[in-house]
């Protein structure tokens, strides 16, 4: 068995859901996502035994194209982050208005499978294709099933669209470039290829516009609140939570695995985007009067310090920076959960709007304050271990680097705590809160004790992807 057969679960499952009609729509794509998940946890099984579940055929002879799926540590634990995500996001949006559509979750079944082969593409026209086919689904999930008023959330989804799909244009054309000069699309030809200095800063910005603007960094950034805000929460919780980690992750394998030399001579600019990432969005963030916009803001502050640490050229950097995509996959799920929740019986998404939620549902409190500890990093979290090593990465390059990055834990810890008093223990809110459901408690149960536990023990996830980053830092120290 080969990772093929993901791909194909996934694509099978977005025709099924959209044939199995409304009333069994949501069912159908649970389980479909929960097989996926399976079928990803016996692929790693098979991948830890030593058996080769990559795949690579010729798909098109002019120009050379093949249809290659590579199976790695590294491609595996994001697909495991995918397909670990998928269920439970779909199951969270039960009891919605939208949770009978079965074009709504068609949608959500054909992005997984789009990101799904973005992780695993080994060809880079194929991997193109799977990049921009996850934003297809998105962009309708946003613009049908959005919150607030229709103009303002067609303006908002519209210019993500246009954004992201600009910006792929540049990838686009440094693929095309390296296909001129390597005669094929496969990543293993395309690192093999010499380029020269200035060749691979054009083919590293090519890339880099692309991922800065999905990420997002500032100050390419320009799209996401608004439309974190304007989506569905299914729509946030797979943006915030996967898609942006398509990027992230296409910055240690294809940009700096194909243009090493840009990435060392230019690391300080690349670092430096990242920081100020993090220093806006907290700022920002503290300014937020809207909770959906404030940990927008938020995420916007802690994925600029994962770009930073992959930068810096490390291996704690890049395992610290793949650990921490994990970890905010997870937290930023969950608080974009809670947060659903919280409008789903107030109403509103205004912070001044709430309050008094410990008085009705102490043990909504109790879960929404591990997430919010988690989401600053608390010692003991899986994001504590991700933002620690990352840390670390950036004080090996320059210390004042490092100590500015740190200001995201301080101005983090002020922002989420602040949102978190008025929210759940400002003045009783008139509103009578109902105690969560069954779904909702059980859905933010497995987010918080996933957390927990890889905060704990974080060894096995370690030894799945350091092999494979070593392995791309011995390609980037080549020259």
């Amino acid at each position: 068995m080969d990772v093929s057969i993901l791909l194909i679960i996934l694509l099978v499952g977005a025709i099924a859901t959209f044939l199995s009609g409304d009333k069994w729509a949501s069912k159908t794509a649970l389980l479909f996502s929960l097989a996926a998940f399976g079928t990803s946890i016996f692929l790693l099984n098979e991948f830890n035994s030593g058996k080769n579940i990559s795949l690579i055929v010729q798909w098109v002879k002019l120009p050379k194209i093949y249809f290659a799926l590579g199976a790695d540590g590294l491609s595996l634990a994001l697909v495991l982050l995918t397909t670990a995500l998928t269920p439970l996001i779909i199951y969270s949006s039960f009891g919605n208005s939208y949770a009978k559509s079965k074009n709504f979750y068609a949608l959500i079944l054909f992005m997984v499978f789009a990101m799904v082969g973005t992780f695993l593409s080994a060809d880079g026209f194929l991997y193109y294709i799977f990049w921009e086919l996850s934003l297809i689904p998105i962009y309708f999930i946003a613009l049908i099933w959005g919150n607030g008023d229709p103009q303002s959330r067609k303006k908002a989804v519209v210019k993500f669209f246009i954004y992201t799909f600009a910006g792929s244009l540049f990838m686009l054309v440094s693929f095309i470039y390296l296909y001129q000069k390597a005669g094929s699309f496969l990543i293993g030809d395309l690192i093999a290829t010499p380029l020269t200095s200035q060749e691979q800063l054009w083919i590293s910005l090519g890339f880099f516009m692309a991922y800065a603007i999905k990420i997002p960094l500032v100050p390419f950034h320009t799209w996401q609140a608004k439309v974190y805000q304007k989506a569905p929460a299914v729509g946030t919780m797979l943006l915030s939570g996967i898609m942006l980690k398509m990027a992230l992750y296409s910055i240690i394998r294809w940009q700096l695995s194909i243009a090493p030399l840009a990435a060392k001579e230019y690391k300080f600019v690349f670092i430096g985007l990242g920081i100020a990432g993090v220093i806006y969005g907290s700022i920002l963030a503290l300014k937020q009067k809207d909770l959906k916009k404030l940990l927008a803001y938020s995420s916007l502050a802690h994925v600029g310090l994962i770009a930073a640490g992959s930068y810096t050229l490390t291996l704690d950097g890049l395992r610290g920076a793949v650990l921490q995509m994990i970890a905010h996959g997870f937290v930023v799920v969950g608080l974009f959960f809670a947060a659903e929740i919280i409008s789903r019986r107030y109403n509103t998404g205004k912070i001044s709007e709430m309050g008094g939620i410990r008085s009705q549902t102490p043990k909504f409190t109790s879960m929404f304050m591990i997430l919010v500890l988690a989401s600053v990093a608390l010692p003991g979290t899986f994001n504590f271990v991700g933002e620690f090593e990352v840390l670390y990465s950036l004080a090996q390059v320059s210390l004042t680097v490092a100590i500015i990055g740190g200001t995201t834990i301080i101005l983090g810890a002020f922002y989420m705590l602040k949102m978190f008093q008025k929210v759940m223990l400002g003045n009783t809110n008139e509103k009578i809160f109902a105690d969560i459901t069954f779904n909702e408690g059980f859905t933010l149960t497995i987010i918080i004790g996933f957390l927990l536990f890889f905060g704990l023990y974080p060894k096995p996830i370690v030894d799945l992807i350091t092999p494979s980053l070593q392995d791309i830092l011995t390609i980037i120290n080549r020259i």
